[in-house]
């Protein structure tokens, strides 16, 4: 459980540092390279978390899985995180994988209007969940 444990904080830390650097605009994320980098690679960790969390829960509660990204749907299917969720955090993690791997050209404004108008909350909503479970 220590593992986990660690895991949830480092998450939260993750995503504390994360709010703490985001440009209030667009064209601030645009113009600053640094900034944008650095909210990226937040969003990467962030999400790389979210899946380290959801496979430690899976194998705490001896969930059947074999295969780590599909974590996600178990927790899903054994009512640990809502549907809505489940949907939220495939979509973060296709965006994180376009933003890792680059595939394709990355647009930049999907890429902040995703961390700021939805990652917070709905990493926020899966602390929530899971910390309700896990407790």
């Amino acid at each position: 459980m220590t593992r986990l444990n660690d895991e949830i904080i480092n998450l939260e830390n993750y995503l504390k540092e994360l709010t703490s650097i985001i440009p209030n605009h667009y064209s601030e994320y645009q113009e600053n390279f640094e900034k944008r980098a650095a909210c990226e690679r937040y969003f990467e960790k962030i999400v790389e978390f979210v899946v380290s969390i959801s496979y430690l829960i899976c194998r705490k509660e001896s969930l059947e899985i074999d295969d780590k990204l599909k974590s996600f749907t178990i927790l899903q299917e054994n009512k640990i995180i809502s549907k809505d969720l489940l949907v939220k955090l495939k979509d973060a993690k296709g965006m994180r994988n376009i933003i890792a791997h680059k595939y394709g050209e990355i647009d930049n404004l999907i890429v902040f209007e995703t961390i700021t108008k939805e990652l917070v909350m709905d990493i926020n909503e899966f602390l929530i969940e899971i910390k309700s479970f896990i407790e």
